[in-house]
Parts: C-alpha cells; structure tokens; sequence
C-alpha cells in the first residue's frame, strides 16, 4: 500500500429504486482507472457514508474488491460514532479485501484531545490494515494536531493523513516534524497543486469522480517539475474545483459525472437532486468548461 498519487473519492450510484448501481459505478471506476489513478477510496462523504447501510458497505467493498483490487489499492473509509463501532467497520473491511483504512474522528460528539488519540488508536491496534487519518477541522470540528500526531506516530500502521485543514502552512509543519514517516495527501481540490508543490504525496480527490484525465494531468505534471503545464489546466480546472467545497458538493459532482458521462443524478435521501436556479448555476459552471475544456499533454507516460 502505497500513500501516494490521486486517490478518487468515490461517489455511490444509486439506480432509480434506490438500490445500489453496480453498472454505473463499474463504468465510471473503469475510465477512473484507464486515466492513471493510484487508488480507489469507497464510502466518504461524496460516497453518502452515512446513507448507506452495513450490508450496503460490505457489498460495495466485496464488489470493488473482485472487479478492481488487482488493478489498483481498494480503501474503506471509516466514520462512525462510537470507538466499537469502528473497530467493527475496519475488521469488516479487511474481511471483505480492502487494503487500506481512511479514518475519520467520532461522528457527531466532539472529542477533545486524548479522546481523538484514543479513538485512532484504538482501531489502529484493532487491524493490520495501513490507516490514512482524515484530518478536517472545518467540517468535523476536531483538529488534529501536531502534538496528537507524535502519539499516533507510535503506531506503524498510521501512516498517512487527508490533509483537509485549509492551512496549507501545515503541510510544511507536518514535513518538519515528521519526515517521510506520514505521508500528507491533499484532501481540498481548491488548494491540490499548492499541496503538491509544498511536498504533499497525493490528492485525496472529488471532481476526478468528473474528470479523472485533469485531474492526473495535474498530479503528474506537478511531480514532474512541470509546474506551467500543471498550472495551466488548474487554473482552467478551479471553477469547478470549487463545487466541491459546497454543503451539496454530492450533487454537484454527480451532475457533473453525468455531464461528461460516466454517472447518474440519483442521490440517497434526504439528498434531493438539484433543481431550478440552483442546478442552472451548477451547470452553468459544467459547461463553460466543457466549452473550453483543456487539451491535456501525454501526461500517463510522464
């Protein structure tokens, strides 16, 4: 298990019943994949985690798993809310083949400190699976810092964190403190070339669910010190990198999944599909794009 390149972050298809859309989700993780990502990430919030039920889950992971787990790393994410229950989840996950664990804090109580180390390390001694945590302040209220880092450190298999802080000086901060030891991968596509050239090992990404061949093109291009080109399709790219710092960000990369044509609008109630105004403006947005989409350079053979 490698923590390092674009991680998808992928959405959940749902057919029109309310079921689980294996066929959309197979197309769309199949262009994922011919577009050079490093890895597969099932059941983060574009995945509607909290919608989904345990069978659901284990479905979704057994399938990716049998269809693609040869080809690229398959990782569960873990949010739940209470210490058992996680330690739950990452077993299940490894039972059904996953490879690696992305781990949020407790779901809805706002642990201080040494109960957010606890929590960690409670899983982390519960799996063999590598454990990339999921550190987001901003929407998860539970910052994770510097000095919780040295005592999750402790645990060989933490060894990567979703960078998702907003505060890009803390990718400098993480490399000083902690070397090569965890790997940072980009968890806000507003600011993923910034990360990159700061030092960050991957993206952790959402519209790559819509454009998986930018989305590459800008990791490789970056790491490849190509950093005009890289810059040239981010710039291009930002419109609609910033539908995914939205409260609807579902709906919107899902609208934009269909408008280049490998998913569906179908979301899990209480989600509701964009309508009127709001999903003019979405598209709007899509389709300046499309108009002008960027003519990317051989980016898989760099």
């Amino acid at each position: 298990m490698e923590w390092k390149g674009v991680f998808p972050a992928l959405t959940t298809m749902f057919t029109a019943n309310d079921e689980l859309d294996f066929e959309a989700f197979n197309k769309n993780v199949d262009f994922q994949i011919s577009s050079g990502v490093d890895g597969l990430i099932l059941g983060g919030s574009l995945g509607e985690a909290s919608t989904l039920t345990k069978s659901e889950k284990n479905d979704l992971t057994r399938y990716t798993v049998e269809e693609f787990g040869q080809k690229v790393p398959v990782v569960m994410n873990i949010a739940e809310q209470s210490t058992s229950q996680a330690v739950e989840a990452a077993n299940m996950a490894q039972d059904n083949g996953a490879v690696g664990l992305m781990l949020l804090p407790p779901m809805r109580y706002n642990a201080d400190g040494p109960e957010t180390v606890e929590f960690f390390t409670t899983v982390a001694r519960n799996t063999d699976l590598p454990i990339m945590i999921y550190n987001n302040p901003v929407d998860y209220k539970i910052m994770v810092t510097l000095e919780m880092f040295d005592e999750l450190a402790k645990y060989d298999n933490i060894n990567a964190v979703k960078e998702s802080t907003r505060d890009t000086t803390n990718i400098t901060r993480m490399i000083n403190r902690f070397g090569d030891r965890i790997k940072i991968l980009c968890g806000v596509d507003t600011l993923a070339l910034e990360s990159l050239l700061l030092g960050a090992n991957g993206w952790v990404a959402g519209l790559v669910d819509a454009f998986p061949q930018e989305t590459v093109a800008i990791y490789r291009l970056a790491k490849a010190g190509r950093i005009e080109d890289a810059l040239k399709i981010y710039r291009w790219f930002m419109p609609l990198l910033e539908l995914d710092i939205h409260p609807k960000l579902v709906q919107n990369i899902k609208l934009a999944e269909v408008a280049t044509g490998i998913g569906t609008e179908n979301v899990r109630a209480p989600r509701l599909k964009l309508a009127g105004s709001e999903r003019e403006r979405v598209l709007g947005i899509i389709n300046k794009a499309l108009a002008v989409r960027a003519t990317l350079p051989d980016y898989l053979n760099l």
